[in-house]
């Protein structure tokens, strides 16, 4: 990743105008996805000098990814695995995955039964996010401790501070992997 010094407290920032960059991508078909997606989001947006980009899967570009300096990928469970739009992305994407490599990566993932198989669409999501390169993260012991986060249905309270956790946990560890 290039960096530019910022001249503030000796700190080198990314050269995104001193703002790292976390893209959250999902596809969500009833809305549950999308709205721990921006829980997440809102999470990222708690690190100073870390900005969230909430994309779905219909307008996500190989700019936001090679922009971004984390991606959290996330999908509702189809058949244990994630969603075949989120697939699409990172197969369509897949040219670009050697200029991804070191960026932190997470999953996340929604479901209509409390066995509905989110630990193996997240899983789905953490071998696409390996295979670009991605240092991959779960989210924190705070949250469940896990591969990321789930819920069933639409985000209660918990799912939703969880999904907050993740981000910001994140955020985190992309300024320091970015910064020095």
């Amino acid at each position: 990743m290039k960096t530019v010094y910022a001249g503030f407290r000796g700190k080198i920032l990314s050269k995104k105008g001193g703002h790292m960059q976390v893209l959250i991508v999902f596809y969500s078909k009833g809305g549950n996805t999308k709205k721990l997606a921006e829980a997440i989001a809102g999470g990222v947006e708690q690190v100073a000098d870390v900005k969230a980009v909430l994309k779905g899967t219909d307008e996500v570009t190989d700019k936001d990814f090679l922009e971004s300096d984390g991606i959290i990928a996330g999908s509702p469970v189809y058949f244990g695995v994630m969603a075949a739009e989120l697939k699409r992305v990172f197969d369509q994407f897949v040219g670009i995955r050697k200029k991804m490599e070191g960026k932190v990566g997470a999953a996340f993932t929604t479901s209509g039964d409390p066995t509905g198989g989110k630990e193996t669409t997240m899983m789905s999501i953490i071998q696409a996010l390996l295979i670009y390169g991605m240092v991959i993260v779960g989210d924190p012991i705070s949250a469940s401790g896990h591969y990321g986060v789930a819920c069933v249905g639409t985000p209660d309270d918990k799912a939703v501070s969880n999904g907050a956790k993740l981000g910001k946990r994140v955020a985190e560890l992309v300024k320091k992997l970015c910064t020095e």
